[in-house]
């Protein structure tokens, strides 16, 4: 069974793509950044006029972008404790790697149940964002 899901409190994808999309037991989420649904909004980031980040705050951004990764897993049938792989994408590593790691450690504070992760600096995402998840969960 291969089946598309939109969720319906994630953010809008910036571009034609499914949130997830389900084959078998296994759930592929597309990349999930921390914009807020409805809305143009980026917890975290400021704007100036020109459209251009002027300063962002990483720990909202990473709090935001892991809320919206629980909403695409809830509105496709998984959770959480469901996620196994993670690839994390920083668009500056040197400043914002340890502050990631912390986070996610309060995310997942089990050892043994952690998902497997990369992490991967990027030159830029696709809205003015500075981190994106995209991850595997089984259903």
């Amino acid at each position: 069974m291969d089946q598309a899901i939109q969720s319906n409190q994630a953010p809008e994808p910036v571009g034609p793509y499914p949130h997830a999309r389900k084959v078998g037991n296994l759930l592929f989420l597309s990349g999930v950044g921390p914009r807020k649904r409805g809305s143009k909004e980026i917890p975290g980031v400021t704007l100036g006029t020109d459209g251009k980040v002027t300063a962002y705050n990483i720990e909202e951004q990473c709090h935001s972008v892991f809320r919206n990764v629980k909403y695409v897993l809830e509105d496709s049938g998984s959770r959480w404790e469901n996620l196994v792989d993670v690839t994390v994408y920083l668009t500056n590593m040197k400043a914002d790697f340890t502050t990631v790691n912390r986070i996610y450690k309060e995310y997942f504070p089990n050892a043994a149940t952690q998902p497997c992760r990369t992490t991967v600096e990027v030159g830029a995402l696709p809205t003015p964002i500075a981190i994106e998840l995209k991850c595997i969960a089984t259903v």
